[in-house]
């Protein structure tokens, strides 16, 4: 049988009001069991004064992280845990060049484009995950969204302080371009958001075509400016001439639990 370890004492009602007042939640959480400890094995103040500070210190950090996580937008929840590298075309020399934040640090973009299934959006989130883990700022949308948002404040012509806004992000993410026709209102938003973001923010996209192609998506005035200042601090990756992931799946079963 288990013998459970004895529940430490709670701590002094002084005490726990002083906590709470100087907002220090984790401390006060883990103090029961700390100042346990730090009595059966008489510990030296200093020791538990660092072990307390640092359970706060870890906590707030991962409740920063949660909350930039949950702003960021981020959509389905893919990371590099479900990645398989083996399987992209992108080299793995890249791709483990790219889990370091120095290209976010350099307000670089990333352009990864390639036929649908072959694991673009899932890159680019991953790594939106990632840079938040890095403790980056991410912001995470499609040509819709930004369509949208430009037509929310045009009305009080407040587009270029939205747009102001949104670039705050270390990392803009912007997923699935080419996959359908680009309105006027999106191709404006992307010129935009790209020109605010020029050598200052990172930008990464997914696209179902190379940048060069983009004036086939939108007016060749805006894609000529947007692709001259996406380009030209980029990396582009390539995604060609590997399967579809989901069909891969689809074909082996995977995509569905059985029927039984």
């Amino acid at each position: 049988m288990t013998v459970k370890p004895p529940v430490p004492p709670p701590l002094p009602s002084e005490l726990e009001r002083l906590l709470r007042r100087l907002r220090l939640r984790y401390v006060r959480r883990a103090a029961p069991e700390v100042i346990a400890n730090a009595t059966a094995q008489r510990w030296e103040h200093a020791e538990v004064l660092r072990v307390l500070l640092s359970e706060e210190a870890a906590g707030r950090d991962q409740a920063t992280i949660r909350m930039r996580r949950q702003a960021s937008g981020l959509p389905a929840g893919k990371t590099f845990e479900a990645w398989e590298p083996e399987r992209c075309a992108i080299p793995a020399k890249t791709q483990r060049a790219l889990h370091t934040p120095e290209w976010i640090d350099r307000a670089e973009a990333l352009v990864v484009c390639g036929p649908s299934g072959t694991g673009k959006s899932h890159l680019v989130e991953a790594l939106g995950h990632l840079a938040i883990d890095k403790g980056k700022t991410v912001a995470w949308h499609t040509l819709e969204t930004l369509a949208q948002l430009l037509r929310r404040h045009r009305a009080d012509d407040s587009v270029g302080k939205a747009i102001g806004k949104l670039i705050r992000a270390d990392l803009v993410v912007i997923d699935d371009v080419g996959l359908l026709p680009v309105s006027s209102d999106a191709a404006e938003a992307l010129f935009r958001v790209i020109d605010a973001a020029y050598e200052k923010r990172s930008i990464a996209i997914s696209s179902n075509i190379h940048p060069s192609g983009f004036d086939e998506l939108m007016p060749k005035s805006i894609a000529t400016a947007t692709v001259d200042r996406l380009l030209h601090h980029a990396h582009v990756l390539i995604t060609e001439g590997q399967d579809s992931y989901r069909l891969a799946q689809a074909t082996a079963g995977k995509g569905v639990k059985p029927l039984t």
